[in-house]
């Protein structure tokens, strides 16, 4: 992918990986549309010369009518990045987990395709482009603290592969960025986060490869995307499996 001269649309771009690839991509060259739910936070990146624009990706409504003023004021939309996500821990123990598990549904899957569906036809038209979806390792290696925001990137993760299979001809290129912990909001509570601006380097990096490989894995995250294939998969989980001592009730 050349990273220079593309007119990128990243949705969910406020904060944390969305803002830092948002960033590196208008350092590129390119031109970036910054699109998030957080009217403060998109006056400031207005500010800092950024073109924003008002989505909520768990609104269908919200969606159009954001996919309609981007491609008013940024025809040549050639990038779109499913950016926007979130996820919480959940005792399953407990039956209110359910509220948490809807909304991560909500956004990371349901969001993810509501953002696809409204860019497809656009760049069908056009005959090319990229479309970057984002799952995660925890789709790969689940983090049982958190059941729900895996089983929703890894639902990311397949609906990706469709994606790109259905795709295949058209000149419409689909990447799937698998972060690891990142210190972000959602990933800085854990020690051995990668910092934001490492991953940041690195994914750009991978992504300007030509070809723009099929998943964007940087190399803290490759111990989950293939854990299953290395044999460690079940000592890993079991690891993981510690943290839900963090929960009310369970400490030993």
């Amino acid at each position: 992918m050349d990273i220079t001269s593309r007119t990128v649309f990243v949705a969910g771009a406020t904060s944390g990986i969305g803002l830092e690839l948002a960033r590196r991509f208008r350092a590129a060259g390119s031109t970036v549309i910054v699109g998030g739910r957080r009217t403060g936070l998109l006056a400031g990146l207005a500010g800092e010369g950024f073109a924003t624009v008002e989505i909520d990706v768990a609104d269908a409504g919200s969606v159009t009518r954001a996919r309609d003023e981007v491609l008013r004021a940024h025809p040549s939309v050639d990038t779109v990045v499913t950016m926007a996500g979130t996820g919480a821990p959940e005792d399953l123990h407990d039956p209110a987990h359910f509220d948490t598990a809807r909304t991560t549904i909500e956004v990371n899957v349901l969001g993810t395709i509501r953002v696809v569906d409204a860019f497809t036809p656009h760049l069908l038209a056009r005959g090319g482009g990229a479309i970057v979806t984002v799952s995660s390792g925890i789709g790969f290696l689940p983090f049982p603290l958190m059941p729900s925001y895996g089983a929703s990137k890894a639902a990311v993760h397949a609906y990706t592969e469709a994606l790109r299979a259905q795709l295949a001809g058209t000149g419409v290129e689909v990447a799937e960025l698998v972060p690891p912990a990142v210190a972000t909001t959602l990933g800085g509570g854990n020690p051995h986060a990668l910092a934001l601006d490492a991953y940041g380097a690195e994914v750009m990096d991978l992504l300007a490869q030509n070809p723009t490989p099929r998943e964007i894995l940087v190399q803290r995250v490759l111990v989950h995307r293939w854990a299953e294939r290395d044999g460690t998969y079940d000592e890993l989980v079991a690891q993981r499996s510690q943290a839900l001592a963090t929960l009310p009730g369970r400490a030993s």
